[in-house]
């Protein structure tokens, strides 16, 4: 079986989980972080090389302010787990999106995490938080104008590749695999970049769900696609 070197997934349907049980939206959040742990691991043990988690996007900041906090409470915890987490699996992880609009004590707990298991060389496991495409775009333009007009390049010298490099997910490959649960097809502001040759996959099975067994259907459709990259003239 050919298995993707990167995948990267859209977490959907924490809430909606929670409420066909009768319980509240935050306990979903809750069982769709343990599903994380749970990806991360049988991803790692398939083959697959990297993995990019969508938690929260610039967007999310619209919910309900209740409902707001206690993502963040529980994003603190889960710092903490996948601290632990890393270490035990020999994972690498890094937070992609705008960390400034994040509280310090976040931000910290995501430098420590960083730090700690930047040479570690199993699964590279990336989490956007405060993330948007647009977003992200936006923050590399704007960094090439000032470098264009402080004099340290022309405009020129702008390519795909210097673009790329810019972004967040700079030295990362470009994802081979979209998976989207919950049945949502859309890709919702997330790596619009990265996605340009990319397989989309979406399962109506909700993330809390989500498992190894889902995974492998994933992979499976995957190496049902013909990959080709750009377009094909045929004679």
């Amino acid at each position: 079986m050919n298995i993707p070197n990167h995948v990267a997934i859209i977490l959907d349907g924490n809430g909606r989980w929670a409420k066909a049980k009768g319980m509240p939206r935050n306990y979903g959040h809750v069982q769709g972080a343990k599903t994380v742990e749970v990806i991360c691991e049988e991803a790692y043990k398939m083959g697959i090389q990297y993995l990019t988690v969508y938690a929260f996007s610039t967007e999310n900041w619209n919910r309900p302010q209740d409902e707001v906090d206690a993502l963040m409470k529980l994003l603190r915890n889960y710092m903490k787990t996948c601290l632990k987490t890393a270490a035990k699996n020999n994972m690498c992880v890094r937070v992609i999106g705008d960390k400034t609009r994040l509280d310090e004590d976040i931000r910290n707990r995501i430098d420590e995490l960083e730090k700690a298991t930047e040479s570690n060389t199993g699964l590279h496991f990336q989490i956007a938080l405060n993330y948007g495409g647009r977003d992200e775009l936006v923050r590399a333009v704007k960094k090439l104008a000032t470098d264009v007009k402080a004099g340290k390049m022309n405009a020129e010298d702008i390519t795909e590749e210097l673009i790329s490099d810019t972004l967040d997910t700079k030295g990362i490959p470009e994802p081979d695999l979209l998976i989207r649960t919950c049945n949502e097809q859309r890709i919702s502001n997330f790596l619009l970049w990265q996605l340009a040759y990319t397989e989309f996959y979406f399962t109506p099975v909700a993330w809390p769900d989500f498992s190894k067994e889902e995974l492998e259907k994933a992979v499976d459709a995957y190496n049902h696609r013909d990959r080709r990259y750009g377009l094909i003239t045929e004679e």
